[in-house]
């Protein structure tokens, strides 16, 4: 930004309405671009005049102006340095195999998307160059594959939020001068947040106008351009680049833990927008015109790198869009989703408690309860069909289990960890280690493969105190969980099993869901072979699955790759819930064997991770909202209520009761001596699925009046018919 505010703010051959009404091509725009920004001296007075409360303004003015004459001085060599390399052709291969021509450190994604259509260089916000997150004017560097993505899709969305982060992130620092740590999409992929070190101020929803009215102003003259201090960079553009880096933040104790922890190779990825110079792998959208609509939703405590005993932060979160219908539509859901919110309707329909003295661990009252076992009873009726075999594992082990399995290295300060008799023992956050000892305990013969075990065990997680809402997150929770232990050649087969059983439940609920297949990531264990064939298996079970599925690249666990399942609910929210994940190193660690049908070879088992419903308390709480608290019968805790007219109908009435509770079903008797009319009334509050009106006709008839939740009419049927009734529904899962 240009510190004569007569002077444009951006190149005149620009204009910020859309990212396609450059006059010049793309790489002649970033060229003129590059030029500008490197005339800047200081940023403009009426951004820094943004700042409402900082600490000490000249101070924050000294911060930022240091932040953009290094960016300026970077970004001067590396235009240099770009404008000396030769022109060399290369192909850019699309994903319809037409290939286009190109020419090296000159060609950008943004140029490619405006030889294939208008429209398409109009949407484009990000690419994938060989599976790589790309930005749209960043040259490309040989020979590649490119995809380029909207924001309709999930790449060009979360590249979107991401880019908003930053725009909310300048805003925080130049309203309240706090000192900024990370700005990332959300892992349930609506939105983002920022998170930043205040001191003592606390935000809450009385600062989101002067927040969001900070960012609105940067986003119509803003642009991403990134900075890559790479070590031996082709470009020649910095040979310190950690040095460098650390100098830039050196204001900010965050961005240098940050900068520190990176490995000594590591590229160091910076970007500016406006004044904000930030710490970021990006990539980012072309420019911030893209974001037509801003808001910020809600502020939270949170911790540094989520540890309990380092700062306290706080936390913004934000949505943003490129049109201001959707942000509006979004606002509406939100305000509809606060009506089913879990923690309330869980509450009022008395299913739920949470008490202060046990953070993250909720007690589940009696008809709670019905619901829980419900949802578990589902699942191991399946288990019996799917040739499932359920077992119970210990709660507490001994760390030494944990060293073996590697979580002690990587996941302690998760644990709760606790001492006896001098010995270092945890209560157990997943069955999967646990499992492995009951696969090693004797010896095992190819025949008995695939094992597939289950456990509804008791898991303990130490989640910070700040990050836990609701039954979302929590500390105590139970899985459905199962491990199948198989051959190379029956992984196929299993994948494709366990995605059946995935569709057939969630079917059952009423979910839709999206399938990724996320591959091999940069840091892995195993080699690359054993990552291949099983890579190749999963994709053969996605494509025999026959539903659509996008490929993830290079987001794998560590240890395996895995199928992402999203479920999208009636309010059209996402949500993790099921796991499928293929694992080489927990065999390894613990030496799994098997004999193969020559007795005399020994070898190693595949173990698949498994989860249908993912934590029970999650589904839980999503299916309360999903249904909006009107649970379908074959699920409800209260299927249904005899309600006697007058006192001479309470005998056959409980009579009535009885029957029905011998049959299996939850059914309660009102025999108050209020009239009929209020107790309908207080039984559809209350949701229960039938109410049962009886009076001295239906008590003579030995019949009853059938009202259905939400319905005014109401017949006269049997008991026996009714309790047929109730059965087909409960077979249908109605």
């Amino acid at each position: 930004m240009h510190s004569n505010p007569s002077q444009p703010l951006l190149p005149t051959s620009t204009s910020t309405s859309t990212s396609t009404s450059f006059s010049a091509s793309p790489s002649q725009f970033l060229y003129k671009t590059l030029r500008f920004f490197s005339s800047i001296s200081q940023p403009p007075p009426q951004a820094i005049a943004m700042a409402a409360h900082p600490k000490d303004q000249a101070y924050l003015d000294k911060v930022i102006s240091k932040r953009i004459e290094f960016f300026k001085e970077i970004q001067a060599k590396q235009l240099a340095d770009r404008q000396s390399v030769p022109a060399v052709p290369i192909k850019i291969t699309l994903p319809n195999k037409n290939v286009k021509e190109g020419k090296k450190w000159v060609t950008s994604p943004l140029d490619i998307a405006k030889e294939i259509s208008k429209n398409l260089a109009a949407n484009a916000l990000i690419a994938k160059v060989n599976g790589v997150l790309w930005d749209m004017s960043r040259p490309l560097e040989g020979d590649c594959e490119l995809q380029i993505f909207k924001f309709e899709d999930d790449e060009g969305r979360d590249t979107f939020w991401h880019s908003s982060a930053h725009i909310l992130g300048q805003s925080l620092e130049m309203n309240y001068g706090c000192k900024l740590c990370i700005g990332p999409c959300t892992t349930r992929g609506e939105g983002f947040y920022y998170d930043a070190f205040y001191d003592n101020l606390g935000l809450n929803d009385s600062h989101f106008k002067q927040i969001e009215a900070g960012a609105l102003k940067a986003v119509a003259v803003l642009l991403f351009y990134p900075l890559y201090l790479m070590k031996n960079n082709l470009l020649n553009a910095l040979k310190y680049h950690r040095d460098q880096a650390l100098e830039i933040f050196a204001e900010n104790k965050f961005k240098v833990e940050i900068i520190n922890d990176l490995p000594a190779d590591k590229t160091i990825t910076v970007y500016r927008c406006g004044p904000l110079v930030d710490l970021c792998r990006g990539p980012h959208i072309p420019n911030t015109s893209f974001v037509k609509a801003l808001a910020c939703l809600k502020a939270s405590s949170a911790y540094w790198r989520g540890d309990k005993d380092r700062e306290s932060l706080q936390r913004v979160y934000g949505i943003s869009y490129p049109d201001q219908k959707s942000l509006k539509l979004y606002i509406e859901r939100l305000e509809e989703a606060k009506k089913y919110d879990h923690r309330v309707l869980g509450v009022k329909q008395e299913l739920l408690l949470h008490h202060e003295w046990s953070p993250g661990s909720w007690f589940f009252l009696p008809h709670g309860t019905r619901i829980y076992s419900k949802l578990m009873d589902f699942i191991r009726n399946q288990y019996r069909e799917r040739g499932y075999q359920e077992v119970i594992s210990p709660n507490i082990y001994n760390m030494d289990l944990w060293e073996q399995s590697g979580h002690a290295a990587n996941y302690k300060e998760n644990m709760f960890v606790f001492e006896i008799e001098k010995q270092e023992f945890g209560l157990k956050p997943m069955n999967c280690p646990g499992h492995c000892l009951i696969f090693k305990h004797r010896v095992r013969s190819y025949r008995e493969l695939p094992l597939r075990l289950a456990d509804f065990g008791v898991l303990h997680r130490n989640e910070a105190s700040g990050a836990l809402t609701g039954l979302t997150r929590v500390r105590r929770f139970q899985q459905d969980d199962a491990h199948i232990f198989c051959r190379e050649s029956q992984v196929k087969d299993e994948v494709r099993n366990v995605l059946d059983f995935i569709n057939y439940a969630y079917d059952v609920f009423g979910f839709t869901f999206d399938l990724k297949l996320s591959t091999r990531p940069e840091k892995y264990l195993g080699d690359s072979q054993t990552w291949d064939k099983a890579e190749d298996a999963l994709r053969e079970a996605l494509n025999e699955f026959g539903k659509p599925w996008q490929i993830n690249e290079g987001d794998g666990a560590f240890y395996g790759p895995k199928i992402d399942i999203s479920v999208s609910d009636a309010l059209n929210r996402k949500f993790q819930c099921a796991t499928l994940q293929l694992d080489f190193q927990l065999p390894d660690r613990f030496k799994l064997e098997y004999s193969a049908e020559d007795e005399a070879k020994i070898e190693r088992p595949v173990m698949i991770h498994r989860a249908i419903l993912g934590s029970v308390e999650r589904m839980f709480a999503i299916l309360l909202e999903h249904y909006k608290g009107k649970w379908p019968f074959w699920l409800s805790p209260r299927q249904a209520i005899l309600c006697p007219v007058s006192e001479k109908s309470q005998s056959y009435a409980l009579e009535v009761r009885d029957r029905i509770h011998q049959a299996g079903y939850y059914v309660d008797a009102d025999i108050t001596d209020r009239k009929i009319q209020k107790k309908i009334r207080e039984a559809q509050l209350a949701q229960y699925n039938y109410i049962l009106v009886v009076g001295e006709e239906e008590a003579n008839t030995g019949q009853v009046s059938v009202r259905v939740r939400d319905k005014a009419d109401h017949t006269v049927v049997s008991i026996e018919n009714l309790l047929k009734r109730f059965s087909d529904e409960v077979a249908s899962f109605k």
